[in-house]
């Protein structure tokens, strides 16, 4: 997603199956149609895109670490399987993958010359990486396109088992509240704002503490046990972070990300500071603790929005 040299004759060079007249859409779907039933080899386009269109982009390089950690855990999880796989993929991950996969490849074509505007709000964001890579670019790209994908697939959300649409919940708020770590610091963390920049740097490997989600997630597919059990085994770090931290400001981090990213229908997938993507409002118990032990709650304090 690095800019680099936009001459037709490297971007022939770079996507050699698809001619200039078939655009940078068209280039970015192929790719991704190619890789589609390989994970590996999803992840290695995800690698790849990071070079840009001359395959060396040493000032982008760096974010490629964050990028592959939410990666590398889904296909983990098993989730970027094959639909024919024994068990299969999950629908709704893999398309979510896809939409990542294909906004950086249509961002790259673009870079390398070929013809086009961009297709979304998305490849928008991730050109502005490519042209200045801070981390609060990289995550405006990231989660704008990570958002996207929720927004356009809901119906195979609500396909999927109530713990997995659980969990969907809890993998956005992640990312999105990472963001917030580098861009909005006093939201994230009250008090403790200097550290926000330093722990949520995509470049770093703290970040992965947020965006890998094995701490928070569990590492199977499909899931198989009720939410509450899953919630009760959840770490004690991740379980601190989420309701100490994270659950009292997360109505504000929705309002705040929908500016940031420029998609007022993020609001559609919260309401009074309970997630609802594909989750009934009439159980919100789920994000609520009532038992926190004495370090979440003298965390929660020292954080308090």
């Amino acid at each position: 997603m690095a800019s680099g040299a936009s001459a037709e004759s490297r971007a022939d060079s770079q996507y050699p199956a698809v001619s200039h007249r078939a655009g940078a859409l068209a280039s970015a779907e192929a790719q991704v149609t190619a890789v589609r039933d390989d994970p590996a080899a999803r992840i290695a386009l995800m690698a790849r895109l990071f070079g840009g269109p001359t395959g060396s982009a040493p000032r982008h390089l760096p974010f490629r670490r964050a990028a592959l950690s939410f990666m590398r855990w889904q296909a983990h999880r098993g989730v970027l399987d094959s639909l024919n796989a024994s068990p299969p993929g999950s629908a709704w991950w893999r398309q979510i993958n896809e939409r990542l996969l294909r906004d950086g490849c249509e961002t790259v074509a673009l870079l390398g010359g070929l013809a086009g505007e961009p297709s979304s709000q998305a490849v928008r964001l991730w050109l502005g990486f490519s042209a200045r890579p801070t981390g609060r670019n990289w995550y405006r790209a990231h989660n704008a396109s990570i958002v996207g994908g929720y927004l356009e697939h809901r119906e195979l959300a609500e396909a999927e088992s109530a713990p997995e649409r659980f969990f969907m919940n809890v993998a956005l708020v992640r990312v999105l509240y990472a963001h917030a770590l580098v861009a909005a610091p006093d939201l994230a963390l009250g008090r403790l704002a200097p550290l926000g920049r330093v722990v949520g740097d995509p470049r770093l490997g703290a970040a992965g503490v947020f965006l890998s989600l094995r701490r928070v997630l569990p590492d199977r597919y499909p899931l198989d046990r009720d939410v509450e059990r899953y919630i009760a085994g959840e770490r004690r770090l991740g379980r601190m972070l989420d309701y100490a931290v994270i659950a009292p400001r997360v109505q504000h981090l929705y309002e705040w990300s929908v500016e940031e990213l420029a998609e007022p229908c993020l609001l559609q997938l919260i309401r009074e500071g309970s997630p609802v993507y594909a989750w009934p409002f009439e159980e919100r118990h789920v994000w609520r603790s009532a038992h926190m032990p004495l370090a979440a709650r003298v965390l929660a304090r020292v954080t308090r929005p």
